[in-house]
């Protein structure tokens, strides 16, 4: 069997689990677990970029992901401009990046598109997004079923699509639920990081945030069968097609 060429995977840590659900793991270890799950030839390195810390070498690793955040990207955080910077540097270069949620929208939002707080509110628990249909599915996504499932946890969602972002899936609530860019860029707006226990600790610890209505919701699916395997196949697949 061919063995996989070890390469480095840069995560860019923008968001922290609430205190009451650290005993989790924070995003980058929850991302090291996701993706090893599909490719151990992978390692990583991290960067607290909500601290301030944005890599300054683009070549440093060879691709790179945004994790989610409780941010806005459209908030006046003093890292989220060099962020935006550092994307479309790493873009133009052509080195692989992944998104997921704020990753998601933040990509989007440096690339020309927009981002807002959606007016349908908030998109919680598990999630299913249909992949669309007369689209050319790229060669890396072993396409075995029409639609995915993953836990989500947002309320902002790209509403305007950079003119370099192909549509590959999405669903009444949030029609752009993933983008490509070329070999450039892949992103997520639901969280294939998150298992049942972490999706279910959130609706009780932002119960108040939610409403009763929101949460008592989520609560009825939280537990559902996701795909996260599915979509770290994907990613992986694509960070190496992209190389």
């Amino acid at each position: 069997m061919k063995q996989n060429k070890r390469l480095t995977v840069g995560i860019l840590e923008t968001g922290r689990p609430p205190q009451e659900l650290v005993e989790h793991g924070d995003y980058p270890r929850m991302f090291e677990r996701l993706l090893n799950s599909s490719d151990e030839q992978l390692s990583y390195q991290h960067w607290a970029v909500l601290d301030g810390e944005i890599p300054s070498d683009i070549s440093s690793c060879d691709a790179w992901l945004i994790t989610g955040s409780r941010f806005g990207v459209y908030e006046d955080h003093p890292w989220i401009a060099p962020l935006m910077a550092f994307v479309r540097n790493v873009h133009a270069a052509e080195v692989p990046l992944v998104g997921i949620c704020f990753g998601h929208q933040l990509i989007a939002q440096a690339l020309g598109g927009k981002v807002e707080k959606s007016a349908k509110g908030w998109g919680v628990s598990v999630q299913d997004y249909a992949l669309l249909d007369g689209v050319q599915m790229p060669d890396w996504m072993a396409q075995d079923a029409a639609s995915f499932a993953i836990q989500c946890f947002h309320q902002d969602q790209v509403v305007q699509l950079p003119a370099t972002a192909d549509v590959l899936a999405g669903n009444d609530f949030c029609p752009y639920g993933m983008l490509q860019y070329g070999t450039q860029a892949l992103t997520f707006q639901g969280h294939p990081e998150f298992d049942a226990a972490y999706g279910q600790g959130l609706l009780t610890v932002r119960r108040d945030l939610l409403g009763d209505a929101v949460a008592d919701a989520g609560e009825q699916v939280v537990n559902q069968s996701i795909d996260s395997a599915q979509v770290a196949r994907w990613i992986t697949a694509f960070i190496r097609a992209g190389l």
